[in-house]
């Protein structure tokens, strides 16, 4: 008779979840504990609990880099009721084993830098104290998870360890070009389309980033994982207007594979 006890099952950690009110009807959402990236992923997994459960008087859901704002009818449902209705939802996904989702994919993102595309580049430089070389030095060896999708579905990501915080511009540009790559703070952002911004532009991607005529308009989720490789301005012409996508390893990468 075989005596060896049963090897333990790997059981999901109980998901901590804080709930503040935010007015009358809002409540902010964070995972209780953990690292920075530990509750930016669960700001990503609250995210998708709550637009898979659906709760009663839900109105919107906005999505921060380690929280998510759920916002509700408060004749409906009171703050209470809803964060004791969203424990409830996480505690049984911690029981189920969670929904799988798909892995984290990779991308890796060329980068041409020039006097046109990088014009902010020599003063975030200066405002962190290193050479332009290392500021970008630092940006292609940094993996960087996409933390959320912001407005126009542009990739927020972080985080660029950086020897401090990088600045917003003291007066925002009215048009950013599409594929510009911006930084503030320790945390990097790529333009989808034209429009204004007030992060500091340190070079651009020839790729096209966000696509309403692909299905889906983007390639990448929160969680995804990137890479910036900073190519010479000769090669922007043969890869212009290809639609991003993972790279099949993490040694090589096309924009169109």
């Amino acid at each position: 008779m075989n005596t060896q006890p049963a090897p333990e099952q790997p059981t999901q950690r109980l998901f901590e979840i804080e709930a503040t009110p935010f007015g009358d009807s809002a409540l902010m959402l964070k995972a209780a504990s953990g690292t920075a990236e530990e509750r930016q992923a669960g700001s990503r997994r609250l995210r998708e609990l709550v637009f898979e459960l659906q709760p009663h008087g839900l109105l919107d859901v906005v999505a921060g880099v380690d929280s998510v704002l759920v916002e509700f009818d408060c004749l409906a449902v009171s703050h209470g009721q809803l964060a004791q209705t969203i424990r409830l939802a996480a505690a049984g996904s911690a029981a189920a084993g969670g929904a799988p989702g798909r892995s984290p994919e990779f991308f890796e993102i060329p980068v041409v830098v020039s006097e046109a595309f990088s014009p902010d580049l020599p003063g975030v430089a200066d405002e962190l104290g290193i050479s332009q070389e290392a500021v970008l030095g630092i940006l292609e060896t940094t993996e960087l998870s996409i933390n959320l999708l912001a407005s126009a579905m542009a990739p927020m990501m972080g985080t660029l360890p950086f020897p401090g915080q990088v600045s917003r511009c003291r007066e925002p540009r009215t048009n950013v070009d599409p594929g510009s790559l911006m930084v503030a703070g320790t945390s990097a952002i790529i333009q989808p389309f034209p429009g204004p911004s007030g992060w500091k532009v340190i070079g651009r991607t020839p790729l096209t980033v966000c696509d309403i005529r692909e299905d889906p308009a983007t390639s990448y989720i929160p969680g995804d994982r990137v890479r910036f490789r900073v190519i010479p301005e000769s090669d922007w012409d043969a890869l212009e207007g290809r639609f991003l996508r993972a790279s099949t390893s993490r040694e090589t990468t096309d924009g169109n594979r």
